[in-house]
């Protein structure tokens, strides 16, 4: 997991697409170089990165997830190269690395004028404020967090789950809601990660909600190395060749789908053929669950005003 301190947090706020952007830049740049590295690794890895910018209490904390397979493929594409059990690559190494490569990113920002600055950050505009800023920047510790490797495929997949398409808080966390408070649960990591209560006015926890709102169109997950979108089929088919791992069989139906084998009787109509695709994104299939009022002309009433 990689880490920006609080201070640099509060130029995402005016800046979120470009710095968030620069965090995922200096992430990767960073895994793929200290890797790279015969001293360390001396391999070429891949990984997927996924963007949060939220505490349990809907603070803005801007990190990455980065989930890692445990090796890569030799610079001569030859052979496989495993990492050592339960050590990957040296913390310290990929923090310094980290905050030298998104420090140096954000000073260019600022020199082509691309930084807006605003309220708590507006006095870094002066020429000797900023500079006195990435100084300060540079001698401070940036945290870049490793856990141990998972257990089995299951639960990657279970991890991913939890983490890809979450929203800063649940409806399950919402412990009461009245016209002027809202309480929700946490977890409090600082004291051992006990579940407390906090209440907020209705305001402050809209205003901490919609601080996790991304810009529009922006991809807050995104691969690289060995597993850029690109070159991803040819480099997953090259490592199990070197693993020794057989292609798995192909689907025929995405995770949640009825299986292709459902009759046409059985399928809703939205279940059939391009129908079936979400017409947001054009790529996600729509599961039909159940009909909510009739479709036909002379019984349907207005659907219900959800604004």
């Amino acid at each position: 997991m990689f880490t920006i301190p609080e201070q640099v947090s509060a130029l995402a706020l005016g800046n979120k697409k470009l710095l968030y952007g620069m965090l995922f830049r200096a992430a990767a740049q960073t895994l793929l170089q200290i890797a790279a590295d015969p001293n360390h690794l001396g391999a070429i890895i891949g990984f997927l990165a996924i963007l949060h910018t939220w505490t349990q209490t809907l603070l803005h904390h801007p990190h990455l997830h980065c989930v890692v397979p445990g090796g890569g493929i030799s610079p001569d594409g030859s052979r496989w190269i495993s990492c050592r059990e339960n050590f990957f690559l040296p913390v310290k190494v990929l923090s310094r690395l980290f905050r030298g490569k998104f420090l140096a990113l954000l000073d260019e920002a600022a020199q082509r004028g691309e930084l807006r600055f605003g309220g708590s950050t507006a006095a870094l505009a002066e020429p000797a404020a900023w500079r006195a800023f990435l100084k300060k920047m540079r001698h401070k510790a940036w945290v870049v967090y490793a856990k141990p490797p998972f257990g089995s495929p299951e639960q990657v997949l279970k991890y991913l789950a939890r983490y890809t398409h979450r929203v800063a808080i649940s409806n399950r966390r919402i412990v009461s809601l009245t016209d002027e408070y809202v309480s929700f649960s946490y977890r409090d990591r600082r004291r051992g990660d006990v579940m407390r209560t906090m209440t907020l006015d209705g305001v402050e926890f809209l205003r901490r909600f919609l601080l996790h709102v991304l810009p529009k169109g922006f991809v807050r997950i995104r691969y690289f190395g060995l597993l850029a979108n690109r070159v991803r089929a040819d480099n997953l088919a090259r490592c199990r060749a070197l693993l020794g791992v057989p292609t798995p069989a192909p689907t025929s139906s995405l995770p949640g789908e009825p299986d292709s084998a459902e009759t046409d009787a059985e399928a809703s109509p939205c279940d059939q053929g391009e129908a079936r695709r979400c017409p947001s994104c054009g790529v996600g299939r729509l599961l039909w669950i159940r009909q909510l009022y009739s479709t036909t002309p002379t019984s349907a009433p207005h659907p219900p005003d959800t604004s």
